[in-house]
């Protein structure tokens, strides 16, 4: 998923050479005692060796020996409405990117406005998820690793988008409609009860519990540090083994 640029081993090999050729220089003048002679040596040995490191490393960046590729997958994180799937989902997120992989993060309410026009009810929440695996299909497709959170709440959708995909690892925000009203900081569930939203999942409509999802996460059990470590652990024993 990654290769070195001509400039970065360009990069490296003048670092290296820089100090590598001041060492020779102060050993020749140590030993000989000739300032011009040590210096003489140690222009000769720079462009000789650098030129040489610069040839090395391309030519094992072209050998395939001892290179395993990280395979792409989609993260799927679902879970009734303020179970926490964004948060973690974003911590699992910038996780990933400290190991330099090329990672993509999509969330529900960023997907929405790519398909505009699209209502809540189950035979529209169930498209529209529809059209966000196919998303996450193409970007797996071309490598890139996906972490997507939707509410998902029904069974047909998910189960598409584990059809499309290639490596599709659920994760299930286990948690009760109680808790995540009183994590609701924005007032959704309010709103639903009182009918102002409608096909609100836990609240109008079933959630559709996931019945083998490769990990579950008991939210009001666990925090999001101890969450994101369950989930990089799964990922590294499954997929990012090689890292």
């Amino acid at each position: 998923m990654q290769y070195e640029t001509k400039k970065r081993s360009i990069f490296k090999a003048i670092s290296w050479r820089t100090w590598a050729t001041a060492t020779t220089a102060i050993i020749v003048f140590i030993f000989t005692g000739e300032f011009a002679l040590a210096i003489t040596i140690g222009f000769l040995e720079v462009f000789a060796k650098m030129a040489l490191y610069f040839f090395h490393e391309r030519l094992w960046q072209k050998i395939t020996y001892g290179k395993k590729e990280v395979p792409s997958f989609v993260l799927w994180f679902t879970g009734l409405p303020a179970s926490g799937k964004k948060a973690l989902a974003d911590a699992v997120y910038q996780e990933l990117l400290k190991d330099k992989l090329k990672v993509e993060r999509l969330d529900g309410l960023d997907v929405r406005p790519l398909f505009p026009e699209t209502g809540f009810s189950p035979e529209e929440v169930n498209r529209h998820v529809k059209r966000s695996a196919h998303l996450c299909a193409m970007l797996e497709k071309n490598g890139v690793i996906v972490i997507a959170s939707f509410v998902s709440p029904y069974s047909e959708s998910r189960e598409f988008a584990r059809q499309v995909t290639t490596n599709f690892v659920e994760v299930y925000m286990q948690t009760t409609v109680e808790a995540c009203q009183q994590r609701d900081r924005k007032g959704h569930y309010a709103k639903a009860l009182s009918g102002e939203y409608q096909n609100f999942p836990g609240i109008d409509v079933e959630y559709e519990t996931p019945l083998n999802p490769e990990i579950t996460i008991e939210v009001d059990n666990v925090t999001i540090e101890e969450s994101t470590r369950q989930i990089i652990s799964y990922l590294k024993g499954n997929y990012l083994n090689n890292k």
